[in-house]
């Protein structure tokens, strides 16, 4: 059977669960891998080529009891709605309906409120809309911050909801990241920005690279270490 660029497949474990796997080409890619997509609860596996996209089928079968296992341990998925507790800067944030206005207002306590007042059916979007709004603030602020201690500049900076990257540099100096951070505590994020204006002055992550990154966030590898171990659980929210 011959297999396409995005295309879904499923396959069954030994012990009788279906998996899905979604097969995707990139070129970027230097062999074939196999990665999780959290939000739709599905493993993708990932070809150099259209040439290989076979071979990633082949690749993926031969380790769907891993998949299996991997996919049944992911986090519970947490939705953005009237009374659920979502994580706001890393502390537990109550959603609630209750409130005036239309606009999205965060109140301090024990948990933390975010009053979404208005349409349920647009619960969903307007959180989303709110926290791509700290995010976007908060790691600017981050980022301007690390470019004086580094003495660079970036062109630009944008909040996205990105699957395989926490952040991004390009060549000219435009850095992405992902919403989601703000969920993270605020070190994590911190990090975050920390190691994208560190591609500022090495796009590579070399000793050169890392000793930048230590020098805006000495705690580095306490920070990625988290991210490691809860990234998941900021991929889960919100779906």
């Amino acid at each position: 059977m011959r297999f396409n660029d995005g295309q879904t497949m499923t396959l069954r474990a030994p012990g009788g669960h279906r998996v899905k796997v979604r097969l995707e080409v990139n070129a970027k890619a230097r062999r074939l891998i196999i990665r999780l997509d959290e939000r739709r609860r599905e493993a993708v596996a990932v070809a150099p080529s259209s040439r290989q996209i076979d071979a990633a089928a082949a690749f993926a079968a031969e380790r769907v009891d891993w998949i299996s296992t991997r996919l049944q341990h992911l986090p519970e998925v947490t939705r953005f709605e009237d009374g659920e507790t979502i994580q706001y800067k890393g502390e537990d944030c109550l959603i609630t309906l209750e409130g005036e206005g239309r606009i999205a207002r965060l109140y301090p306590g024990e948990p933390r409120i975010l009053s979404v007042p208005g349409d349920p059916e647009t619960t969903q979007s307007r959180v989303v809309r709110f926290l791509k709004k700290q995010a976007k603030a908060e790691l600017t602020k981050a980022a301007t911050r690390h470019c004086e201690t580094l003495r660079v500049a970036n062109t630009g900076i944008s909040v996205k909801d990105t699957r395989s990257r926490w952040g991004s540099c390009t060549v000219d100096g435009q850095l992405a990241f992902s919403w989601r951070l703000i969920m993270a505590p605020p070190e994590v994020l911190d990090y975050v920005a920390a190691h994208e204006c560190a591609h500022l002055k090495e796009m590579n992550h070399s000793a050169k690279f890392w000793a930048h990154v230590a020098r805006c966030c000495p705690d580095w590898q306490r920070q990625r270490a988290w991210l490691r171990l809860h990234g998941t659980e900021l991929q889960a929210a919100g779906e």
